[in-house]
């Protein structure tokens, strides 16, 4: 069921790409219109469309035929805003009178007129909000006062038939009447020459309540509150958010008692027009042109979206993944899910005042419907988007029953996990990972874990971590604490080279096809399971924490500085899990206790003059090409030895136990005993590329050449002494060369090298965990690759990791068609258990 949200009712450059096709733009399907009335507001039912105008009326139209079914009289001053509240079939609506009025969308005839607290003077009311759970109506008002009035029935029948007593109603003028958010706090203009006019549609049958005063926030922003929007039943229950003329939006929990602020974001880029929320993202149309999308979980600004730089916000709405922005140069872009635009129309000769989406149930289509100051309703059909992953706190990650799924929700949990590409690499995959983030959160929830998202940068350009926490239902307080880590990010998956879509789950012949199914999302979820099945049978003896990052592909960025920030979040740890890597053959399970570290180096040779023409200037210039050749050559010689000085001083010998392990591993993959001790145990350098300036053809000399190496170091390197003397090296070698161009030399992402602890009873636990659920005793292997995050991780928590692979050496890790074995994931699902039950008998 698709997703439909409305602005109308419910400090960072932008990235967004245009990528409209043509006729990509919504089609116009019908138009309404009223003479000299502008639009201000708009909302709907399964039957109508509802138009708050300038005059004063309520028009209702039918949305099968678009003819005029009633008009709605009531108010004395325009409509400012509509909200329907299909729990209570009514259509509350918000005016420059101060007040709000409640009306039956069945009979088209009032309920209840509600007054806002007469002593605050609270002028136009420029925004309500409706929430089921608490039957509460929120009102934003011009003097900058947040009120609520909440249905109970004791206070309905107390305050039935009252009539408040009518005081001067304060005029300013308003967004929609070319006004500016006054961002200094001041009192009502009580000498305003506004007199209160006798209401000639006032029924003094329709009950009359009135705000208490106990409802009411005065001046917690410092302009008017031009719009809100209510999340209904998120994790911690109902939240509001509120924009105003004072540049923010401030987020607020409410329960029975009222509202209480819990955050406030800086937009910093005009009034705040417009709102809409989804999930834990709030989307915030700006005066000066922006969105801001705003992270509620971990209160982040984690994007910024330019629309049009100076052009007012006034509207946003939401089907699916698709964001629709309506601006006051009469102009609708649409944004996807990455935040493209994918769509742009002129909707109205004149300002677009109002939208929303909604559906009409005869043909399961969906139509925009615009307002504007042209006098005109244009609806437009629009269509949801194809289908992408986007989390909602109102479904579930993984379904409650599985009877339907052939009990297999392991499969079906990792099929929702892979189809969201959750590439770090890219900055256009940067909500992709913000929803991984989100739905593995929930999904953690769901299984019995308390869940939290801790960001790893203020501004949110980096994806944050997913913290949650299985606490055992057995044995003492002070269980043990295991901590498992993993990442919920992949490489890019192009579809070269794929037999199928690498971001849908695709079962063929025993094994599961999909980016990140082996590295990592499928042993994140197997251990999710593995702890979740012993907290459903009450045997879970040990807590299990989860903290899995979403920038191990790209170098773990801020991972360390974020852990060293919720570290007491965190909480003690006893043992460090890890489950990202594979074996070395098909069908003997391993266990592995070592990882090569490594430094990245970029190069960059130059002489600071434009590309040239070998024809023209070959051998009048010092070429920077030549000097990179040159000085690579120096770092190894002809037996391929790194020329480094004292690289190796410190690499630990090889033992006798590593040679006799080493001749049974190359029995076992038929491979000599040298090549899997160069592979695991002995440093190595690499040359990755050599990229050049200009278009890379052979008759150019390119004024910048740019290389990536990279040095595999092992124990007993220290990572920061050879990242000195590679540096060092590098620089003194380029000196001899005599030459006038310049290098720089940078070190990128360094990781240590990592060797377990083969005596730790948590090991042992680990081995016989594998020997009980394989049959076979594991093989004792190493990884030439490297883990940052582990040997850090190690060092944080003053405890030793422990590294389960789960995978089979032909899983094609990070290469086209990546796959696990579904015989695998359960059976290294069934090993955790195991290895749980085992570690909770160690003291």
């Amino acid at each position: 069921m698709s997703f439909v949200s409305n602005s109308s009712d419910s400090s960072h450059p932008s990235l967004s790409r245009n990528i409209q096709s043509e006729g990509s733009d919504p089609y116009q399907i019908h138009s309404l219109h009223k003479l000299n009335s502008s639009i201000l507001c708009l909302a709907a039912n399964f039957q109508y469309i509802f138009s708050g105008n300038q005059d004063n009326d309520i028009l209702v139209w039918d949305k099968k035929t678009f003819e005029l079914k009633a008009t709605l009289q009531g108010h004395s001053r325009s409509v400012l805003a509509l909200v329907y509240a299909e729990d209570k079939q009514w259509l509350l609506s918000s005016s420059g009178d101060s007040t709000v009025r409640v009306w039956s969308t069945i009979t088209l005839k009032p309920v209840y007129i509600i007054d806002t607290y007469t002593e605050t003077c609270a002028g136009d009311l420029y925004s309500i909000a409706w929430c089921p759970t608490l039957q509460t109506i929120y009102i934003g008002c011009q003097n900058t006062s947040l009120q609520w009035y909440r249905f109970t029935p004791a206070a309905s029948a107390s305050e039935s038939g009252t009539t408040t007593p009518n005081g001067t109603v304060v005029r300013k003028a308003h967004k929609f009447f070319d006004s500016y958010p006054q961002f200094e706090r001041r009192p009502a203009d009580l000498n305003a020459n506004n007199p209160q006019t006798p209401n000639p549609y006032l029924s003094p049958e329709v009950p009359r309540l009135e705000v208490p005063s106990t409802n009411v926030i005065e001046s917690e922003h410092f302009g008017y509150i031009y719009c809100m929007t209510v999340l209904d039943e998120r994790e911690f229950g109902v939240t509001l958010a509120t924009g105003s003329g004072d540049e923010t939006v401030k987020v607020w929990r409410c329960t029975t008692l009222g509202p209480s602020l819990i955050h406030t974001f800086e937009c910093n880029y005009g009034a705040v027009l417009a709102l809409v929320a989804h999930g834990e993202t709030v989307y915030g149309g700006c005066q000066d042109g922006h969105i801001k999308i705003m992270d509620l979980e971990t209160k982040t600004l984690v994007r910024s979206i330019i629309v049009q730089e100076g052009i007012d916000i006034l509207n946003l709405s939401l089907i699916d993944s698709d964001l629709y922005a309506s601006s006051a140069n009469g102009q609708v872009k649409r944004f996807s899910g990455s935040f493209d635009c994918t769509a742009s129309w002129r909707a109205h000769d004149g300002i677009v005042l109002s939208s929303l989406i909604t559906g009409r149930t005869e043909d399961n289509s969906y139509m925009l419907v615009t307002g504007g100051n042209d006098d005109n309703i244009k609806v437009w059909n629009v269509v949801p988007p194809l289908p992408r992953f986007r989390s909602s706190s109102q479904e579930d990650a993984i379904p409650s029953d599985c009877s339907k799924l052939g009990g297999d929700r392991i499969s079906y949990a990792l099929s929702k996990f892979v189809s969201i590409p959750s590439v770090s690499c890219y900055l256009t995959h940067r909500e992709d990972c913000r929803q991984a983030a989100i739905w593995l959160k929930k999904c953690l929830t769901q299984l019995g874990a308390k869940t939290q998202l801790l960001p790893t940068s203020e501004s949110g350009s980096t994806n944050p971590l997913v913290l949650g926490t299985f606490t055992g239902n057995q044995g003492p307080s002070n269980r043990p604490r295991l901590l498992f880590y993993g990442h919920y990010d992949v490489i890019p998956a192009p579809p070269e080279g794929w037999n199928s879509d690498p971001f849908t789950l695709d079962g063929r012949n025993g094994y599961l096809y999909g980016r990140g199914v082996t590295d990592n999302k499928g042993p994140i979820i197997a251990v999710a399971f593995a702890a979740a099945e012993l907290l459903y049978q009450r045997s879970l003896a040990v807590d299990v924490v989860f903290l899995v990052e979403g920038q191990e592909e790209c170098g773990s960025v801020n991972f360390s500085s974020a852990v060293d920030k919720y570290k007491d979040q965190i909480g003690h740890v006893d043992a460090i899990l890890v489950s990202n890597s594979t074996w070395i053959s098909e069908d003997t399970p391993c266990i592995t206790y070592g990882l090569r570290g490594v430094i990245h180096c970029s190069i960059e040779i130059c002489n600071k003059l434009p590309d040239s023409h070998s024809g023209v200037d070959g051998g009048g210039v010092a070429e920077p090409m030549k000097d990179m050749i040159n000085l690579l050559s120096m770092l190894m010689d002809k037996q391929q030895r790194i020329q480094i000085p004292g690289f190796y001083d410190h690499v630990r010998p090889q033992t006798e136990a590593e040679k006799e392990l080493y001749s049974q591993l190359a029995t076992i993959t038929q491979k000599p005993a040298s090549y899997m001790a160069s592979r695991w145990r002995e440093p190595a350098l690499t040359i990755h590329n050599v990229e050049v300036s200009g278009p890379n053809n052979s008759t150019v000399i390119p004024g910048t050449v740019n290389s990536q190496i990279s040095l595999r170091i092992v124990p007993d390197q220290k990572l920061e002494v050879i990242a000195g003397s590679l540096c060092q090296f590098l620089r003194s070698s380029f000196s001899d060369l005599q030459s006038p161009n310049e290098i720089r030399v940078n070190i990128n992402n360094p990781a240590d090298w990592w060797i377990g602890e083969l005596d730790d009873p948590w090991f042992k636990a680990l081995e016989s965990a594998i020997h009980e659920e394989w049959g076979l005793v594991p093989l004792r292997i190493r990884e030439g690759g490297s883990v940052p995050s582990v040997p850090y991780l190690e060092k944080a928590f003053a405890c030793h990791a422990f590294h389960l692979p789960m995978g089979q050496s032909s899983d094609q890790a990070h290469l086209p068609n990546e796959r696990i074995s579904l015989n695998n994931l359960q059976r290294g699902k069934a090993v955790v258990a195991k290895f749980l039950t085992k570690v909770a008998e160690i003291r």
